[in-house]
């Protein structure tokens, strides 16, 4: 293997490794978004412009892609914290862990939050405390929000680069850009499969909510919210889909403990298969068996938390691809 590729493969090990650290993913995750988006997007430009034509092109696709992507975070993040969105749904759960205490034993009650500072420290020390780093809360949130959006900059800056003539470059500086390549590919197949996989779990758990518990009287309070929820969370692999479905059962059982149980089996039903859904939809986009990325998954929530949950899928489908290449298997 040639000096420069074998450095090129340390520095991209070393930056993967310092975005988990330092908490970098979301914008790291951002900024692949915007030139996995750009390069698709830009593959149904005209063929016959000039290069001046094409790079001004470019430039407008990258600011459109990260206008759509800025103005979707942004509304989703002004439904969540509205009067009618996350904060009134943890009230109900709060409210509801209230009534529960009341019908549970003592020993049982103790454990349930009583307040929604209590709810929220609860499912921080159930996810790790990763969450409290990716927080988007006062001068944290903005610090996190410049991180998403200097992302998506280089990210663009990435993409119109890739356009341009490379006839003659240092063999350094063809190596990371194998590196980049190889990495905005796993990130393409796996990002998109999740997409699925949530988009899945959602329209379920949207029949469950609007059609089938209507059709026997039951009518969820917040269904719509908790259908946005499960969409958002269920980004997050095998997590997503724990926390959706903890607090749907959790609003099934404050309007009656039959709702309740109806609600955990219908989950229970549908969902059980989550761990091996998510690797064997992510595992043949990048070939990788079931028990690969769930071995990759569990390593790094070890080593990370949440973060390295999140990025497992990403990060294993890279470097075993980057394995592929030289030929080691």
């Amino acid at each position: 293997m040639p000096r420069s590729t074998m450095i090129s493969y340390i520095l991209a090990v070393t930056a993967a490794v310092a975005v988990l650290h330092f908490h970098l993913l979301p914008a790291a995750f951002a900024g692949l978004a915007v030139y996995v988006l750009t390069l698709k997007l830009a593959r149904h430009l005209p063929k016959n412009m000039n290069r001046v034509a094409h790079t001004v092109a470019l430039g407008v696709v990258v600011m459109c892609v990260i206008a759509c992507l800025t103005s979707a975070c942004a509304v989703a993040w002004s439904f969540i914290g509205s009067s009618q969105g996350i904060g009134a749904l943890l009230a109900m759960v709060v409210e509801t862990f209230g009534s529960l205490r009341r019908a549970l034993p003592a020993s049982v009650a103790e454990v349930l939050p009583t307040t929604i500072e209590g709810l929220r420290q609860q499912m921080v020390e159930m996810l790790g405390d990763h969450v409290q780093k990716i927080s988007i809360a006062g001068m944290e949130g903005l610090k996190v929000f410049a991180h998403i959006l200097l992302g998506m900059v280089v990210g663009g800056m990435a993409a119109v680069h890739h356009f341009k003539e490379h006839d003659q470059v240092p063999p350094f500086t063809g190596a990371l850009r194998s590196r980049l390549r190889a990495l905005a590919t796993a990130f393409d197949k796996v990002v998109f499969a999740q997409v699925k996989i949530s988009a899945l779990n959602t329209t379920l758990t949207a029949v469950y909510l609007l059609i089938a518990l209507p059709l026997f009287g039951v009518h969820l309070p917040m269904a719509t919210v908790l259908i946005l929820l499960t969409f958002v969370v269920g980004m997050l692999p095998v997590v997503g889909n724990l926390v959706s479905n903890s607090v749907i059962v959790v609003i099934s059982l404050g309007v009656s403990p039959g709702v309740g149980v109806a609600s955990l089996l219908f989950l229970v039903v549908i969902h059980k298969a989550e761990y091996f859904l998510n690797a064997r939809i992510v595992g043949h986009e990048v070939q990788a068996t079931a028990w690969e990325l769930l071995s990759a998954m569990l390593l790094m929530e070890a080593v990370f938390g949440l973060v390295g949950l999140v990025a497992a899928p990403v990060v294993y489908a890279w470097l075993k691809a980057e394995v592929k290449e030289q030929g080691i298997i």
